[in-house]
């Protein structure tokens, strides 16, 4: 009978794809986690991938024994849960994926918070710019732009943000006040690769008529960057202002978006209280930390 700590490496394979993949998440070296898949597949009697290029496929068998394999490490979740009761210290690590913007801007500050408040606790933030794959355990929990269509997954709405046009002050004394949308053809733009948008919520400026830009990123953090330096006009998101005072907002009565957070998680894991119990003070703390930024923002006099 295979021990549980080969089907913990048979679910890291099987998330990872590569038997490296799955070494970095066990802290684990390619051969050992080779030795235990081979001893899985010996006690089932099947092959439960198949190797090619692009890495490990599950075979059907182990499409099968996926399943099973993760509803008993969601028992095992939820039975450490229950021995550590629901009302203590929060302890154990938990990894959150977000947008770029949110990790870089918002979460830091939230995530230091919870952890001051819960010692034994240890926050990981894992900043992508596409969606994170909950189903390949990427992450415990998600902060996305776009609540998910499909999958096992449950979506709460976090908060509103809102983003407007912003330039520096040099820059706008440089090259004149921007006084209407139609003046913006005469300014260098700021924004995001369009083939690299991984959100539509994320496509700001196609939806203003907008399709060139001379200055472009897929990261919120890089776009900032050619704004603040005078690299041109961008759309800003009001709770990165704070963080950029030499930078001012343009356009405000013409532009204003609004986009919102939203939670995501794997269904299964709302059964587990410790996990429910840090999505509840993600979520809290985003929506305040979210509304305090804004909240800084000040109209030029």
């Amino acid at each position: 009978m295979p021990d549980w700590d080969d089907f913990r490496v048979f679910l890291a394979v099987a998330r990872g794809e590569s038997l490296s993949a799955a070494g970095r998440v066990l802290k684990r070296d390619a051969a050992t986690v080779g030795r235990h898949m081979a001893r899985l597949e010996e006690a089932v009697g099947l092959p439960l991938f198949t190797k090619s290029p692009q890495g490990y496929a599950l075979t059907e068998a182990g499409a099968r024994l996926l399943g099973h394999a993760e509803r008993a490490e969601q028992a095992v979740a939820e039975g450490v849960d229950a021995l550590a009761g629901e009302g203590g210290q929060l302890s154990g690590q938990v990894r959150i994926g977000a947008t770029d913007g949110c990790a870089s801007f918002v979460l830091p500050q939230v995530c230091a918070a919870i952890t001051a408040r819960h010692p034994g606790l240890e926050l990981q933030v894992v900043a992508l710019p596409r969606v994170i794959n909950l189903s390949k355990r990427e992450a415990d929990m998600a902060i996305s732009v776009s609540p998910p269509q499909t999958g096992r997954v449950t979506v709460q709405k976090i908060t509103d943000y809102h983003l407007h046009f912003a330039a520096s002050r040099t820059y706008l004394e440089r090259h004149g006040e921007i006084r209407d949308l139609a003046a913006l053809a005469g300014h260098r733009l700021v924004g995001y690769i369009q083939d690299m948008i991984s959100y539509p919520e994320l496509d700001f400026l196609t939806g203003l008529g907008i399709e060139h830009v001379a200055l472009a990123s897929n990261l919120v953090a890089v776009q900032l960057g050619f704004v603040r330096h005078g690299g041109g006009v961008g759309v800003t998101h009001d709770f990165i202002m704070p963080f950029a005072p030499e930078l001012r907002q343009v356009l405000t009565d013409e532009v204003s978006l609004t986009r919102s957070f939203y939670l995501v998680r794997h269904a299964a894991d709302t059964k587990v209280a410790r996990l429910t119990r840090v999505a509840e003070e993600v979520t809290r703390g985003i929506a305040q930390e979210v509304a305090r930024l804004e909240g800084q923002i000040r109209p030029d006099p």
